[in-house]
């Protein structure tokens, strides 16, 4: 018996609610954006400017829409996320990370978070982490050459402050396989090695047919 979905069900790939994402080139238009989009994301919930300025933003943010908003377009259509040579592959949703290693038995990302992403004291919020991970997460299992998996659970340690303006490297890899079930291990250490973070989920193989 195969362990292939592909072989019994043709449209696997399209389960889940996945597109089918293949690398994008927008030109460097897109990679500008991004990087005035992100900068703009940190002075959003941290400049304090008189009435007249937040006008003028918001005159200016209104214009932006404005512009983009005929080209809005489905999902896996756009360039975000599918620009692996750009910060996040593209996308803002993501804190801005660089893949560094992408092999079977793991993978390793060099990530930096901004003021954006500031829960409180300058420090990371912690729900931003999980986030993070679940990412981590999904690139472990296509490294490992596994089928489409969705997340069953993902468990997140705190072990001490996660920080800003700061080069830290996130890791992850599969612990164990049982049939459909992935177990993954990740961890967030700063430039000195030291543990900020570590997550243990389960990633879940979709059966034929499963949304």
């Amino acid at each position: 018996m195969t362990d292939d979905p592909h072989l019994i069900d043709p449209d696997y790939d399209k389960h889940g609610g996945f597109p089918n994402f293949e690398a994008a080139e927008p030109g460097p238009g897109f990679g500008r954006f991004l990087t005035a989009m992100r900068r703009a994301q940190d002075l959003a919930v941290s400049a304090d400017p008189d009435t007249e300025t937040w006008e003028q933003a918001a005159d200016r943010a209104e214009e932006l829409v404005k512009l983009l908003d005929p080209f809005e377009a489905p999902e896996g259509v756009g360039p975000a996320n599918r620009v692996p040579s750009l910060p996040g592959s593209g996308s803002l949703l993501m804190p801005p990370y660089r893949v560094t290693r992408f092999e079977p038995d793991g993978v390793e990302l060099g990530v930096h978070f901004s003021r954006f992403a500031v829960g409180g004291n300058y420090a990371v919020h912690g729900g931003v982490l999980p986030l993070l991970f679940d990412s981590v997460f999904g690139m472990v299992i296509h490294a490992a050459g596994r089928p489409i998996s969705r997340t069953a659970f993902l468990h997140v340690d705190y072990r001490n402050v996660t920080p800003i303006d700061t080069p830290l490297v996130a890791r992850g890899w599969v612990r164990e396989v049982e049939g459909r079930k992935a177990f993954v291990n990740a961890e967030l250490r700063d430039r000195d090695e030291k543990l900020l973070a570590e997550a243990h989920g389960l990633m879940i193989r979709l059966l034929p047919g499963q949304p």
